[in-house]
């Protein structure tokens, strides 16, 4: 056989073996790169399957979590009594006195603040206050009492008007301003709502007989108040030696006056 006839050959044979591979390798390289696609888009399904699992999980979460602190009960930073009733002798044309006990059950200070329905006709003494912690007063709280329709005479035990009171937290001893309330509507806390209960007055009853008890405290509380704060008196020391502060002062400033008179 010619050479150049075996040459063809072999050059036909690695040609083709040449396409061949070539071919395999580009088969390879193809199916490498659709699995390398594959793997991406499967991880990448993935990462956003989890990314949508973390989410909702998270509101959930947040969603189980407003429910459960909308359901349980508010922690009162306040003790009323009563605790969520106003009790007014009936006296249709005249302005009438209730009595409400308030205290601070924190250990922090808690400022309180009256609100009611209607401000025409009703007002609260103090209208607001900081207590310390444990500290106690009692409030009172004026209203006129509309005279009934028709002169009908027949007591109506429940009136239409409420009282609110509000609590916020604050930090330590300052002047109480209502403002502070607006200031910090977040903190702001709703105490209780109370309803307006009329009583006979010509009719004994416990309710009423607390009622005056109240009153009565809450008057000599607001005399204490008016009343300038008492001189503490001389100052004692350790061995019972009682002494005057201005007279010491007084001594020491003649006895210094009396050495600047010798040295000249």
């Amino acid at each position: 056989m010619p050479f150049w006839q075996t040459s063809n050959g072999n050059g036909n044979a690695a040609s083709s073996s040449t396409t061949t591979t070539s071919s395999s390798s580009t088969s390879s390289s193809s199916m490498s790169s659709n699995n390398s696609n594959g793997n991406n888009g499967c991880q990448q399904n993935q990462s956003n399957q989890l990314g949508e699992t973390r989410s909702s999980l998270y509101y959930s979460t947040n969603a189980i979590s407003f429910v459960t602190k909308s359901l349980l009960p508010t922690r009162r930073r306040l003790r009323l009594d009563p605790p969520n009733k106003l009790f007014f002798p009936y006296e249709p044309g005249k302005q009438v006195r209730s009595a409400i006990g308030i205290k601070n059950t924190c250990k922090y200070h808690v400022a309180f603040k009256f609100q009611t329905t209607a401000p025409k006709s009703c007002y609260m003494r103090p209208p607001g206050a900081i207590l310390a912690p444990g500290e106690s007063l009692t409030a009172t709280v004026f209203k006129f009492v509309e005279p009934p329709e028709n002169n009908d005479r027949q007591m109506d035990q429940r009136s239409r008007v409420k009282f609110k009171i509000m609590s916020l937290k604050v930090k330590g001893e300052m002047e109480y301003v209502p403002e502070m309330f607006d200031e910090q509507k977040d903190q702001v806390a709703v105490e209780q709502i109370l309803r307006v209960i009329f009583l006979d007055p010509e009719c004994p009853s416990p309710a009423l007989e607390k009622l005056k008890r109240q009153l009565a405290e809450a008057e000599a509380e607001l005399e204490a108040r008016k009343k300038p704060p008492e001189d503490a008196g001389p100052r004692v020391v350790n061995e019972g030696l009682v002494i005057d502060e201005w007279k010491e002062r007084r001594e020491r400033y003649l006895a210094r006056q009396q050495v600047e008179v010798d040295s000249v």
